[in-house]
């Protein structure tokens, strides 16, 4: 149990389900004091925070590119080949 002055580590699977909230400022000091922490060390957690701030700002932007019909499932279908291959 952590002292007062502690906080307890975040495991990456409760960094994954509260990304979104703490991208948008959405959760307690704590909880963004200790997912900070967790981003400095772990490369992987810090890899998806960026690839997903990165398509968050893309989506955002209003001089995005219009995507060709049927992008999205042909990207589906070919992510979940690979996921099936590794």
């Amino acid at each position: 149990m952590p002292t007062p002055t502690q906080t307890a580590e975040i495991d990456c699977r409760e960094v994954w389900k509260e990304l979104s909230s703490y991208m948008e400022g959405d959760v307690s000091p704590e909880l963004r004091d200790r997912i900070g922490r967790h981003l400095q060390t772990c490369k992987h957690c810090t890899a998806i925070y960026d690839g997903t701030r990165n398509v968050v700002r893309l989506l955002g932007d209003e001089k995005a590119i219009e995507l060709p019909q049927g992008f999205s499932e042909r990207l589906f279908d070919h992510l979940l080949r690979d996921s099936h291959q590794g």
